[in-house]
């Protein structure tokens, strides 16, 4: 089988609901890293085959195929295609799994992944009609659906709750893992371990939603999603703002485009869990990820897992037997945000850069996913 490799990597920083992104166009939002990606390859972008582009709320500002949107508002060639994928919060790490996949399998030579979503602009949530205890009118779930999962609450947060009480996390354990993402997330920005990755936009160059002023006593003083719940904001991933974009490219794409090859896709696995708990996937996807790669977690240097919420990572790092200290080594979404649908490009982004800035080789990313499913992928530098 032939070898994708990952020749470029940005992405925007991340933004707050508040932020100096808060009004830049969705569309727009893409069409910045589109056109940064191929300014920094030094690609001619009317060589790509295919834009493939994960965005989770395909409403308002990011309807009618945003992939493709946003790649003629960045004023790039018109016979270039674009398509744009849900795998829920996983959407965009979808798309790097996707071109991968059409590399690989010879049918194309040079695709771009990538992700976008304004949270600002098109709140979550804004597919479905929304009630207090989640979607209503029976949507998404039909009558098949009762008759299996009956008529119980489904959402992210009650998932989160779930595996709180699964795995016995209480809310300090919560606070305590939350406190390390921001203090790792504020060094690195500190030491300007994110700058290379990153395309400033509208004056913005680093990512707001980091606190490093902020204390277990502040965290203390939140009230939880709901009441005798371990969950509270202090402990979820931020509502952002943000777009992400990979090129991916084949070994004669390569030669014939004399790009530098960063990394090449080792391993790709995707699977599904329980719909209930939701948030479980990453176990499963990694058990599957390092069985196909014939790898140990050992031979992970460095773990990208979303920080939806803090039991997430929690759960997977006791399943798993992981090193925290490899794990969102420079803080996660509870400090950085999660800008849903560009996540996974921004986590795949942050994990290259991160495998070269210490010379690692090997690095796994992973993500929950709604509807109760994950992606797992290991890359390698070269």
């Amino acid at each position: 089988m032939a070898e994708a490799y990952i020749v470029g990597a940005v992405r925007t920083p991340v933004g707050t609901k508040k932020g100096a992104l808060k009004d830049v166009h969705s569309a727009d939002l893409g069409a910045h890293v589109l056109k940064e990606l191929m300014n920094r390859t030094g690609v001619d972008p009317a060589a790509v085959e295919d834009v493939i582009m994960g965005c989770v709320m395909q409403v308002g500002a990011q309807t009618l195929d945003i992939a493709r949107t946003a790649w003629l508002s960045a004023g790039l060639p018109e016979n270039v295609p674009g398509v744009t994928i849900d795998r829920q919060c996983g959407s965009s790490q979808q798309a790097v799994h996707f071109a991968a996949q059409a590399v690989m399998s010879g049918t194309q030579d040079l695709v771009v992944a990538a992700g976008v979503e304004n949270m600002a602009m098109v709140p979550m949530g804004s597919s479905v009609p929304m009630g207090p205890e989640g979607p209503t009118a029976g949507l998404p779930w039909g009558p098949g659906w009762g008759e299996r999962y009956g008529q119980q609450e489904i959402s992210q947060f009650r998932g989160a709750q779930l595996m709180c009480e699964k795995w016995g996390f209480k809310r300090a354990d919560l606070e305590e893992f939350a406190l390390t993402s921001h203090q790792r997330a504020a060094k690195a920005l500190e030491n300007g371990y994110f700058d290379r990755e990153i395309a400033p936009l509208n004056g913005l160059a680093q990512d707001e939603g980091v606190r490093p002023d902020t204390t277990l006593e502040k965290m203390a003083s939140l009230k939880p999603l709901r009441e005798g719940w371990e969950i509270t904001a202090a402990v979820s991933s931020q509502i952002s703002v943000g777009a992400s974009a990979l090129l991916l490219a084949s070994e004669e794409a390569v030669k014939r485009h004399n790009l530098t090859p960063r990394a090449r896709i080792h391993t790709l696995a995707v699977c599904g869990s329980d719909p209930v708990y939701m948030l479980t996937g990453p176990i499963p996807a990694t058990e599957k990820a390092l069985a196909k790669s014939g790898l140990s977690i050992d031979d992970i240097d460095v773990t990208e897992i979303n920080e939806a919420f803090a039991p997430v990572v929690l759960a997977w790092l006791k399943e798993i037997g992981a090193d925290p200290a490899k794990t969102n080594p420079n803080g996660g979404a509870i400090a950085l945000g999660h800008p849903l649908g560009a996540t996974g490009g921004v986590l795949m982004t942050k994990l290259l850069h991160e495998l070269e800035r210490t010379g690692a080789r090997y690095g796994l990313q992973t993500m929950c996913e709604g509807g109760g499913q994950a992606n797992a992928t290991i890359i390698e530098r070269v």
